[in-house]
């Protein structure tokens, strides 16, 4: 949107139109929010990675868990995706395997393999926002949220960053009244996220620790997610990442879920 503005006198008119003109060429809310979305979720054409978890509670005692992600995209631009999860360690979790399946206007799909009971169970949707494997993670901040599911307002920018505030357009289907991001200029990902509870106090806090170029990509490879009610968190470290792997598209099936796809795990 353009704002045309009647300035009186050349003087002040010079001193104005430098702001005028940051004003004009700062991108509105849905840009920097598709744009911090893709940066987050759709970056090259599939994604690997090996994740080192760590979850920490109040009292300081550590789980440790290790897993492989497994993303591809399907369909055209920042659309559907597919999720493979694969827990390697420690014994207790090993084979343990969650699949995602991210779909456009609706519902995303969700299974979870417990090989200890050779059993495939469904995740609802409204599960999504439960705890990822009992860490402080949810099982929608694998996958994401789609951008349409929020209304977002662009609250301030600095030299740094974009701070955009979303709102739930179903308040009732999520546990929160709103989350803030903290959208780094440069390359468009959320080095911070806060979440409120229904009663506005702060529940969540995201930070991206340390963020490296891969592939050509800016990724995260060290954040933090905690628990401001609970007093723990999860830590997350990522290694080997690399992009364009060549997935293949029958991985994302219920077969794959107990016969692993072992070439694409190592």
């Amino acid at each position: 949107m353009k704002t045309a503005v009647l300035i009186f006198g050349l003087g002040l008119a010079a001193l104005l139109l430098p702001a005028q003109m940051a004003v004009a060429e700062a991108p509105d809310v849905a840009e920097i929010v598709a744009k911090a979305n893709h940066t987050v979720f759709y970056q090259g054409p599939d994604q690997k990675a090996r994740v080192d978890m760590r979850i920490i509670d109040k009292q300081g005692r550590i789980r440790k868990r290790q897993l492989t992600l497994l993303r591809r995209n399907f369909g055209d631009a920042d659309g559907e995706q597919k999720y493979y999860v694969y827990f390697s360690k420690p014994a207790d979790v090993k084979k343990l395997v969650f699949m995602a399946w991210k779909n456009i206007g609706r519902d995303d799909d969700r299974w979870l393999y417990l090989p200890a009971l050779d059993l495939v169970k469904r995740i609802s949707a409204s599960d999504g926002r439960t705890s990822f494997v009992g860490s402080n993670f949810f099982y929608e901040d694998v996958s994401g949220r789609e951008t349409e599911e929020d209304t977002h307002t662009l609250l301030s920018e600095d030299g740094d960053f974009f701070v955009v505030e979303s709102k739930p357009k179903r308040a009732g289907d999520v546990e929160f009244s709103s989350y803030k991001n903290w959208v780094d200029k440069s390359t468009y990902l959320p080095m911070k996220t806060e979440y409120r509870d229904k009663a506005g106090n702060l529940h969540r806090v995201y930070t991206a620790v340390t963020v490296e170029v891969i592939g050509g990509f800016p990724t995260v490879v060290d954040a933090i997610m905690e628990n401001k009610i609970t007093g723990g968190r999860t830590e997350l470290h990522y290694s080997d990442v690399v992009y364009a792997v060549g997935l293949p598209k029958n991985i994302y099936t219920e077969r794959f879920l107990r016969k692993l796809p072992r070439k694409y795990l190592k």
